[in-house]
């Protein structure tokens, strides 16, 4: 179930965050419900992802070791059993949030699609891992009732695709195309080219939406440009970033800077009483 890529679902809060309604407690109690359930529709997805691939993580220097299917510490009968608890509570879920869970309904079924079909598919792949990300987001504003902007979901995007292709550009330049079918199609420059790209337009987007519609966010703006710096580095220099989740947790000034972000966030949009 890979608990620790849960702060991934972190992106489902963002409407929450950005509309001003973090102090709301019906709000709060509504995008946390969202949060959970995507908590449990991304775990269903990587056992999935894992019983689809055992055959090949077994032969994996490190998923053979951190996957409980190849590592055999768990079996796929258990596997198989667990994920249909996963669905249960999704389809549960469906009676409470039913809004919500169309938007997680269009997850699960794009990451069925992306485990037997997709990732063998250069770029869709580094788009679909985006596009759950955007998913994310929209999961929040349907907990809320409230609308996507177009400014956040082309950020959203965009920051996604720098994420993604790093992540690509880390398991091709450490372990070549051993890793992933996909990555044979690759190389370690035109990867780059995807995120440098990618995040100069989360940057670009990110700003222009502060300017035009969040103007108390513009302190936000540096610690956005020192992230993407500083995540950078740990890719270039610490040879981190194959996993963005790990990344962040490892790097103790990514993780401030995430904080400080949020507490950011929250003390330009805390709302004016009376």
């Amino acid at each position: 179930m890979r608990p620790k890529q849960w702060i991934k679902n972190g992106f489902v809060l963002a409407p929450l965050v950005f509309t001003g309604q973090f102090l709301d407690s019906e709000a709060l109690g509504r995008a946390l419900g969202a949060l959970l359930l995507f908590c449990v529709a991304s775990s269903a997805a990587y056992v999935v992802n894992d019983m689809r691939d055992v055959a090949r993580d077994r032969l994996h220097p490190t998923k053979s070791r951190t996957r409980p299917l190849a590592a055999g510490q768990v079996s796929v009968p258990a596997a198989a059993t667990l994920l249909v608890g996963l669905y249960a509570i999704l389809l549960g879920g469906w009676f409470v949030a039913p809004a919500v869970m169309t938007i997680i309904v269009a997850y699960v079924l794009l990451n069925l699609a992306y485990t037997f079909v997709l990732k063998y598919q250069p770029v869709v792949d580094i788009f679909v891992i985006a596009i759950g990300f955007v998913l994310r987001v929209y999961a929040g504003a349907m907990a809320l009732a409230v609308p996507v902007s177009s400014w956040m979901f082309i950020t959203t995007l965009c920051l996604a695709l720098y994420l993604a292709a790093v992540k690509r550009r880390q398991e091709l330049s450490q372990r070549g195309a051993e890793g992933r079918e996909v990555l044979e199609k690759y190389s370690v420059s035109l990867v780059d080219r995807y995120a440098e790209m990618s995040a100069t337009g989360a940057l670009l987007f990110y700003s222009l939406f502060v300017m035009s519609a969040k103007p108390s966010l513009v302190i936000t703006v540096p610690l956005v440009l020192f992230g993407l710096f500083r995540y950078w580095f740990v890719v270039e220099a610490l040879d981190g970033g194959e996993s963005p989740t790990d990344a962040v947790l490892a790097d103790w000034q990514l993780l401030v800077t995430v904080v400080l972000w949020v507490a950011a966030c929250c003390w330009a949009l805390w709302p004016v009483q009376g």
